[in-house]
């Protein structure tokens, strides 16, 4: 039923030295991964702060405008 999950296709080097470069790419992936996710977090801070500002920007020219 399930002959398409044999795992015939793994390959576990019997020499391990050949698993240094996988782990050196996964290291600089995973590096570069947090690094992105934080630069996209500050710029949505500061772009939500923007927005804030946009908005009472807006809302305050509205209560103006009623005033008149």
């Amino acid at each position: 039923m399930f002959s398409f999950l044999h795992l015939a296709f793994l390959y576990f080097p019997e020499d391990k030295s050949e698993y240094i470069p996988v782990v050196i790419e996964l290291v600089v992936l995973v590096a570069l991964c947090v690094i992105v996710f934080r630069w996209l977090l500050k710029k949505s801070r500061k772009d939500a702060e923007k927005a804030r500002v946009l908005e009472e920007k807006i809302m305050q020219a509205k209560k103006d405008e009623l005033h008149k």
